[in-house]
């Protein structure tokens, strides 16, 4: 006890406190009490511990009456910004501290009462309050409680929301912007505003154009944000401009903000409308009803809004009252059915064009185009021949696959509905076909006029329509006779007989040759060719009646008597043609006898010598007669009239075998005298 803070009684061992005790300065006190018993050297000690119990009697203070803390804003809401720290000398509860805020705030701060740890409750902005100044209250436990405060008062201390380069520039400004084409150079088109709500050099901004210039039309004052014109606009080569413009604030690192600011150049009417094309080309079908859609022809005014409206209208023309323009659109339709094969095109300027113009509205600012307009045929003509029948003579010798006709069938349709395709519908025997492509009749086998002399069949043209009639035309084909044909006996061989002792002129047989040509290929004459070197007869060269030319005589004959009656004629049979063609037969004439001739003996007697031993039955002689007429005219019978009375001979009637019947005698008689007739 150095500061003397206690006395001890020296006789009764009471310790008693001389200074008033401080609970906060020595909470425990150890003293260490000797005893000595006299004078004797002989002492003991013991040790007291003494505890000073506390009462309430300090107050909790701050170490610090003033404080300042800095936080960032960005600062998330229960950050622990700032830790208030008291003392309170007092032990157990009367040094134990809670911790309260006793200032006024909105609400933006709390404190843990334990701790004194201050939290952000919400998210502070530096531009709204820079600043806050709390008052942090410190009551103990005590009873009662004792209380200090420590103000943070706007001078010394304070939670101060430091600013960093957090916020990117904002635009303010418009993204679009109108400009008129026709200003001059320097113009002030669009002010660009950006805003940053940092502080200081993080919030000053300033601007850059980053793309959409690349033709320098504009300029961009980077302080102040003004976009001029550079250059002079023209609306009609480029009517916007995308400006890619960026705001840089001038923090550290540097944030910046893009915007797209859209120029729009404004129309000035300083352009004429021009068409897409200046020819048009397009077709329609014909027959359609009026009101058929053609084209749709476009101009284009470089121009905008009212000023490039364009009015639509047809110039007069060849045929333009054909057709209607509807001014708005541009869109050309019929006002009357289209017949192709009346006009095919529309034509003006020698090329076949509709002229039309487009002018501005209330302009007479214009231009003109040309149509090329083509009507398109549609299936509505059926193939015609030029003559409902024909016919033709064509020679039989013409060789196979000899055109004989080219037919031809018109079609005023055009292209695969004008194409006609030729057939043929009748039986041709197999003599004709025809081309389908061209319309050529040709022969597809020799022809005969003998066989068949004339031909009829019809020919018809289609063109690819299935509903449309055809054409049809009757083909009559004459076959020319050739002299192909000579003319032919009936027979190759004839007999015929005459009476011998006719009158000349006689006739005697009529021979017919046939020619199967016509004509005078077909006419016949007759004549001899041979036998008739005499002259004994004639024939009649038209009619090929065969006569005697004179009288005839079947016995008179110097050379021959087995031909005497008969005569051999070859005749000839020939046509008119040319070359003449002829053929030949053989008549073999027969004079009949006329019993005109009395038989005639070879000799007018017969002397036989006989020996009158002679047997009966011997042949003695025989007798022959000669008659120069013919057949039963000629036939001779043998008769004795007269010398065998007493019958020693017998006379064959037939041959004139003279025969002896009996035996003869000499002595008796020596000599017969028979007499023959021949009959």
């Amino acid at each position: 006890d150095p500061q003397g803070r206690f006395s001890i009684d020296p006789q009764f061992g009471i310790i008693r406190s001389k200074k008033q005790l401080d609970h906060e300065t020595q909470s425990v006190v150890v003293l260490t009490v000797q005893s000595q018993l006299g004078n004797s050297p002989v002492y003991s000690s013991t040790q007291v511990n003494i505890s000073v119990i506390d009462i309430n009697d300090n107050p909790p203070v701050f170490l610090t009456k003033s404080d300042k803390v800095t936080i960032s804003h960005t600062q998330p809401p229960g950050t622990a910004v700032y830790i208030a720290h008291a003392e309170d000398k007092d032990s157990g509860l009367n040094g134990a501290i809670k911790y309260s805020i006793a200032s006024k705030q909105p609400n933006t701060f709390s404190i843990d009462p334990s701790l004194g740890v201050v939290n952000l409750t919400r998210t502070v902005f530096a531009d709204k309050q820079q600043e806050y100044t709390l008052h942090i209250a410190a009551e103990d436990c005590g009873s009662p409680p004792l209380t200090s405060s420590l103000t943070l008062d706007s001078l010394a201390a304070k939670i101060v929301i430091l600013d960093i380069n957090d916020n990117s520039p904002s635009f303010t400004s418009s993204p679009l912007s109108y400009v008129m084409e026709d200003v001059e150079v320097g113009f002030l088109v669009h002010r660009i505003i950006a805003k940053d709500p940092d502080e200081g050099r993080n919030g000053q901004v300033t601007y850059h154009i980053l793309s959409g210039n690349e033709n320098k039309a504009f300029v961009l004052d980077k302080i102040t944000g003004l976009l001029s014109t550079a250059r002079f606009l023209d609306r009609e080569i480029q009517e916007r401009y995308s400006l890619a413009v960026m705001a840089l604030d001038d923090g550290s690192p540097a944030l910046s903000a893009t915007q797209v600011l859209t120029v729009i150049v404004l129309d000035v009417n300083d352009e004429t409308p021009i068409f897409l094309k200046q020819l048009y080309e397009t077709a329609v079908h014909e027959n359609q009803d009026p009101g058929e859609f053609v084209i749709k022809v476009e101009a284009v005014d470089r121009d905008a809004g009212l000023n490039s409206l364009l009015r639509y209208e047809i110039l007069p023309g060849a045929g333009y009252e054909k057709f209607k323009m509807n001014s708005d659109s541009g869109e050309l339709v019929t006002t009357a059915s289209l017949d192709r094969e009346t006009q095919e095109v529309f034509s003006i300027k020698g090329n076949c064009e509709i002229s039309m113009s487009a002018c501005k509205m209330g302009s007479e600012d214009g231009s003109t185009a040309q149509l090329y307009l083509a009507v398109l045929d549609e299936n509505d003509h059926n193939p015609l021949f030029a003559k409902t029948q024909y016919q033709i003579s064509v020679r039989e010798d013409l060789e196979e696959g000899s055109a004989i006709l080219d037919l031809f069938a018109s079609d005023k349709d055009d292209g695969l509905n004008g194409e006609v395709t030729y057939s043929l519908v009748d039986d041709t025997f197999g003599a004709f076909a025809i081309d389908s492509v061209t319309g050529s009749i040709v022969t597809t086998k020799a022809l005969d006029r003998e066989t068949k002399s004339q031909y009829t069949f019809r020919a018809v043209a289609s063109d690819c329509s299935t509903h449309l009639p055809r054409s049809t035309t009757v083909m009559t084909v004459l076959i020319q006779d050739v002299n192909d044909n000579v003319p032919k006996f009936q027979q190759s061989y004839y007999k015929a007989s005459v009476w011998e002792g006719q009158s000349p002129k006689t006739d005697i047989i009529q021979v017919f040759a046939t020619d199967l040509d016509s004509g005078l290929n077909g006419e016949t004459e007759y004549s001899i060719l041979s036998g008739n070197e005499d002259g004994r007869f004639l024939i009649d060269s038209a009619r090929g009646i065969l006569a005697t030319n004179t009288v005839l005589d079947h016995e008179n004959t110097s050379s021959y008597r087995e031909m005497a009656s008969s005569h051999c004629l070859v005749l000839l049979a020939s046509d008119r043609g040319t070359p003449s063609l002829n053929s030949t037969a053989t008549v073999l004439i027969t004079v009949l006898d006329v019993n005109d001739n009395p038989p005639v003996f070879s000799s007018p007697e017969h002397h036989i010598h006989v020996k009158e031993s002679i047997p009966v039955g011997s042949h003695i002689t025989e007798v022959s007669a000669n008659d120069c007429d013919a057949g039963t005219n000629a036939k001779i019978i043998y008769a004795m009239i007269s010398g065998n009375d007493r019958g020693h001979f017998r006379l064959d009637e037939k041959t004139g075998s003279v025969d002896l019947m009996k035996t003869l005698d000499y002595e008796d008689t020596m000599k017969f005298t028979l007499i023959v007739q021949a009959t």
